[in-house]
């Protein structure tokens, strides 16, 4: 005899499922995991490793941010059910927050800067998200920067609450709260340096900080792209996407970075492209800035028990129609016209400058 169950009992079992069960998507977001790249650094003498936060759900090192950012905003009472979201973002930020604002009923609205691909805006409104896009080409506080479009929207719009990535706490405890007690407990404290390529600053600072309380010995490397401010340059425009900035965010920790690496968009770019051929991992343009950082430190250091973590922020995917182009690459002066991506060697260049952080001129000196 064939006995059923009641629908009581299934009601029942649905809402008590087993612990491998998550309640949504973002109960996916961390434990991302260390992957050696042996290949791409085959003749260097130390270990070098990568994090893959492309392996969170929305696809990139931001999604750690969006629910600490949100659930202290509702916290305060900023954020109100049926609210609006609005941020300026280079795209990933955007997909953590649009991911997040799904499961919680808010609205989005992102402003971007024209340089991001076509691919991120796509990605966003896939989320459901409004994109507005602005010009890049101009000063921060010029009323059409992207910067400011969101200030301007956000008191605009009723219910928007701004979570301001580049001066919100919650940025850098994200990382303090979670990618540094990952990394320390997955090398099992043996890491030596950590390199991270340098956006709001949030990743380095948080994460960082936690690392440098266990060992004060562990060497901070900020890999920051040519025509940003952190490496001590003139703001000017560069191409590589998502990182780098032209003025300084409160949630960068000024006196983190032991180095400063200044990556150009060419290095970066190739680099990243190499990395894919070799590893088997689809890296994005700020993945190629920090590997390239990584190797440039520690193509000097005759030292085969220094263990480096590179966090890679994002996946390839949303530069295939850039990164992943060569017509493009040849379009932008970053690949000679008989120039083959195979034939890079992130051996024949150096870095242009390396610094202390405490070297650079910042607010304030």
């Amino acid at each position: 005899m064939c006995l059923r169950r009641s629908s009581h009992t299934r009601r029942r079992a649905l809402a008590e499922p087993p612990a491998g069960i998550l309640p949504d998507v973002t109960g996916a977001v961390g434990d991302t995991p260390l992957v050696a790249l042996d290949r791409l650094a085959a003749g260097v003498r130390p270990r070098i490793v990568a994090k893959l936060e492309h392996m969170n759900p929305g696809g990139s090192v931001k999604d750690r941010i969006a629910i600490p950012m949100i659930e202290a905003a509702e916290r305060a009472g900023l954020l109100k059910p049926g609210g609006v979201i609005v941020e300026p973002t280079s795209g990933n930020t955007g997909v953590g927050l649009a991911q997040a604002a799904a499961i919680k009923g808010y609205r989005c609205i992102f402003v971007m800067a024209d340089k991001q691909s076509e691919e991120k805006r796509a990605l966003l409104r896939a989320y459901g998200a409004e994109v507005v896009v602005c010009p890049s080409d101009v000063h921060p506080d010029d009323e059409r920067s992207y910067y400011r479009v969101s200030d301007r929207l956000a008191r605009e719009t009723p219910g928007a609450w701004k979570p301001d990535q580049y001066h919100n706490d919650m940025n850098p405890e994200a990382h303090y709260a979670t990618t540094g007690p990952e990394i320390w407990e997955a090398t099992e404290g043996r890491i030596t340096h950590l390199v991270v390529a340098l956006g709001t600053g949030g990743t380095v600072s948080g994460t960082g900080r936690y690392l440098k309380e266990r060992n004060a010995a562990i060497v901070i490397v900020g890999a920051d792209p040519a025509g940003s401010v952190y490496s001590g340059d003139t703001p000017r425009p560069y191409l590589t996407e998502g990182i780098g900035e032209d003025f300084w965010p409160s949630t960068y920790d000024t006196d983190i970075c032991d180095l400063l690496v200044r990556v150009t968009d060419r290095d970066s770019m190739l680099t990243a492209r190499a990395a894919t051929m070799r590893e088997g991992i689809l890296m994005g343009e700020s993945c190629g800035t920090a590997l390239w950082a990584a190797l440039q430190v520690a193509r000097d250091l005759d030292e085969p028990s220094a263990l480096f973590v590179v966090v890679l922020p994002d996946s390839g995917r949303n530069y295939v129609g850039q990164l992943y182009d060569d017509d493009w690459l040849r379009e932008n002066g970053l690949l000679g016209a008989d120039e083959q991506v195979a034939a890079y060697d992130w051996r024949s260049t150096r870095a242009q400058v390396v610094l202390r952080g405490s070297d650079v001129p910042r607010p304030g000196r």
